[in-house]
């Protein structure tokens, strides 16, 4: 019984360490679409909206990525706002949720990975960060940003690599240190 158990969590330990290669692999595949950087506010379709596929910020990496998985976090952020809005930032002074934006802020992507994900201890060793894993930081000046950790390394082989969009589209960095890190995250929903 025990070598059982033992089998069904390895099996569903490699089932969770395919799910976040295929995130990473989906994150890569987003840097060979050319998107020009641009905050503005959209009105898009609900559920499985998106921006103008040309257009986007750091958030729309991380929802693009997750959405080639199957995965729509404008429709399970929007569900866990509409319960939960008081758990969420009121940083904009808002009153009711928006379908159109919520998704799209580092800070209610924060919230919801933390209440329906793994939430990981920020840290500066590089080998805490792993392919599939989603960190945030802070800019400086009350600016946030948000990427994907994804299975290839800097030219030292010390650290992985982040596919994100901090101005210049959908890009490869090695910028897991680069700015202060302030969340550390792992989110596979349950099917």
């Amino acid at each position: 019984m025990l070598l059982r158990l033992l089998l069904i969590g390895c099996l569903s330990l490699s089932a969770q360490e395919n799910f976040f290669q295929k995130l990473s692999n989906a994150a890569v595949e987003l840097t060979h679409q050319e998107v020009k950087y641009d905050p503005s506010y959209f009105s898009i379709a609900y559920p499985n909206g998106d921006v103008p596929a040309n257009k986007g910020v750091c958030t729309d990496v991380i929802i693009r990525a997750y959405r080639k998985l199957g995965i729509d976090l404008q429709k399970s952020v929007h569900e866990d706002m509409v319960k939960n809005f008081k758990l969420y930032p009121n940083n904009w002074g808002l009153k009711k949720t928006d379908t159109n934006i919520d998704h799209r802020r580092v800070p209610n992507l924060q919230t919801f990975f933390k209440r329906h994900g793994v939430s990981l201890d920020p840290s500066k060793a590089p080998n805490d960060y792993h392919p599939g894993d989603i960190v945030t930081w802070d800019l400086g000046k009350g600016i946030t940003h948000i990427g994907i950790v994804i299975n290839k390394k800097s030219t030292d082989n010390k650290r992985h690599l982040i596919v994100h969009n901090i101005g210049n589209g959908q890009e490869v960095s090695d910028c897991l240190f680069s700015y202060t890190v302030t969340g550390h995250y792992q989110y596979n929903p349950p099917n």
